[in-house]
């Protein structure tokens, strides 16, 4: 990820009403381009995220619902761009700063639940959000459907099917040349 995004939608956790909001997320061209270059990807046709934010009563928030996109890719068979479509679901949790507890020994217990995000000054922003889990989910081997890859015959690597084949070519000449 090389870009800084200017995308934001900031939503501060204590004028959320107890049964929580609900906000649509459809950035325009401009920001897809931006997040096009953020996620890597050539280009990010459509996205969509609507979400749910529900306060936690202790200060902080779960946000959750879902992601729908497509992101242009190339694909590692043909070499041909397409548009790879992501239907993810955000489920993440935000507590203030000061209730988090931290990592004290550096291990980390994979059968335990996962920290809450960090509140910044009370407000989470649902766009690094909707960023975040979009650079999650792209696949980063992408296969255009209907794509197979199939090994070349024996007999179109020059008779040998060992990738030092090439370097023995080279190294047969070195010896003539050497003669």
């Amino acid at each position: 990820m090389t870009e800084d995004l200017d995308w934001k939608f900031p939503v501060a956790v204590a004028e959320l009403p107890e049964e929580g909001a609900d906000y649509e997320l459809v950035p325009d061209e401009k920001i897809r381009a931006v997040l096009a270059r953020h996620v890597d990807v050539l280009a990010v046709p459509q996205l969509t995220a609507r979400l749910h934010v529900q306060p936690d009563g202790r200060g902080g928030a779960e946000v959750t619902g879902p992601l729908q996109a497509a992101v242009r890719q190339t694909c590692v068979v043909t070499l041909e761009p397409f548009d790879n479509p992501i239907s993810e679901e955000i489920s993440i949790r935000f507590a203030p700063a000061e209730t988090i507890a931290p990592e004290t020994d550096g291990l980390v217990d994979l059968e335990a639940e996962e920290p809450p995000d960090a509140l910044v000054d009370g407000t989470l922003d649902l766009a690094a959000v909707v960023a975040e889990f979009l650079a999650l989910s792209i696949d980063p081997y992408p296969r255009k459907p209907g794509a197979v890859f199939s090994q070349p015959a024996a007999g179109e690597s020059g008779g040998k099917s060992s990738p030092f084949a090439a370097l023995e070519k080279l190294k047969g000449r070195q010896a003539d040349e050497n003669d």
